[in-house]
């Protein structure tokens, strides 16, 4: 746009050029009457950006005293920049209006001119020139105006795109870590929670024999030892491609280990098997595995014993149900609600059911999943 005072200038010199050249039609008018339109269209191509409408009128203004007085062939062209910067920086709606009055007028004057002077040849020679004079810039501009709209569609669609993409893998980051949290706290909680109530009650009591401290020590000590193990696990799933190794895959079959660990930890847990234990997918077990250590995590932190755990393998579904009394005393140790809502999550993710709440003076987890014969994979 800083170069638009120069092109102004540039175009008022070659007009100058061109009318002392004769490039015009002789009348008997002085010849320096012509440089008045032809400054009047060279004033408006400064208005070209900041008032495209402007310009064309102000150029329409010298075209026509132009016509009057000539015309000269550097005011025609000077005046096809304002058409075609009033077509291309002025409304949409406005420049297609122009393309037809252009047109329009550009037919109009060859039928004038050649109905004046009875002569077809005249009609078209009006006709070609009105029409490269008004319609080939009005047509120009649309064109580039059309390129213009589409490139700036197509770069809004593209951020319209990366924005989804980002929204997308942002998305996709937040269920990963969620997933990670959940699986962190599944492993992790049903040790530290035996360790923590074991520890507690090797200290709240003075009264303890060297046996029983003892017994107390190697179960805290296990279940170091495991939840290291399986923390180390999980980091070796991070840092591997993959799904879930066959080798490292918890499996509802080994319910009888978390029972057993329960036990240890010093509740009272009894397990019931309905049915014939079968594989099931990687999923429904893994899912399975799961909401059973949370729940008798959660046994163990909030309620009193015993704990009663049952399996239920049916042909099309497995449901899992632990029951355990809730007492009067202080709960031994905090929740925040997190290992419920993993649970639900869990349930969800396979297309179970899940259900927490109290039941007959105590408190029930049921979860049952999809799990037909012959599907485990």
């Amino acid at each position: 746009m800083n170069r638009v005072p120069l092109w102004a200038g540039l175009a008022f010199l070659v007009g100058l050029v061109l009318i002392g050249a004769g490039a015009r039609i002789e009348r008997d008018v002085p010849e320096w009457l012509l440089v008045i339109p032809l400054a009047i269209t060279c004033l408006a191509v400064l208005l070209r950006y900041r008032s495209p409408l402007g310009s064309l009128g102000l150029g329409t203004v010298g075209f026509v005293m132009d016509v009057l007085v000539g015309p000269s062939l550097g005011t025609m062209l000077v005046y096809t920049d304002n058409l075609y910067a009033a077509a291309l920086y002025g409304p949409a709606r406005f420049s297609r209006w122009l393309l037809a009055i252009t047109a329009v007028t550009a037919v109009g004057f060859g039928a004038v001119t050649g109905f004046l002077w009875s002569d077809w040849r005249a009609l078209a020679l009006n006709m070609v020139q009105v029409g490269l004079i008004l319609v080939t810039p009005v047509t120009t501009a649309q064109i580039l105006r059309q390129h213009r709209d589409q490139a700036a569609a197509e770069r809004a669609r593209a951020e319209q795109v990366a924005r989804l993409a980002e929204l997308d893998r942002q998305a996709a980051i937040t269920a990963e870590r969620t997933r990670m949290a959940r699986e962190l706290h599944d492993m992790i909680a049903n040790h530290f929670s035996a360790i923590a109530i074991q520890s507690t009650a090797a200290l709240s009591r003075k009264d303890l024999d060297p046996a029983t401290v003892r017994t107390i020590m190697e179960s805290v000590r296990e279940n170091s030892v495991k939840g290291m193990a399986e923390m180390r696990s999980m980091i070796g799933l991070l840092r591997q491609e993959g799904d879930e190794g066959e080798a490292m895959r918890h499996r509802l079959r080994d319910a009888e280990g978390l029972v057993e660990r329960s036990r240890q930890a010093g509740l009272t847990t009894e397990l019931r098997v309905e049915g014939r234990p079968r594989d099931l997918s990687v999923p429904v077990d893994l899912a399975a595995f799961r909401i059973l250590q949370e729940a008798l995590t959660n046994a163990l932190k909030h309620g009193d014993p015993p704990a009663r755990v049952r399996l239920a393998y049916e042909d099309d579904q497995v449901s899992i149900t632990v029951d355990n009394p809730l007492g009067e005393r202080d709960r031994r140790l905090p929740g925040a609600g997190a290992g419920l809502v993993g649970m639900k999550e869990r349930a969800n993710l396979v297309g179970g059911t899940f259900e927490a709440g109290p039941h007959e003076n105590g408190w029930r987890v049921a979860a049952t999943f999809p799990a037909p014969e012959g599907q485990a994979t």
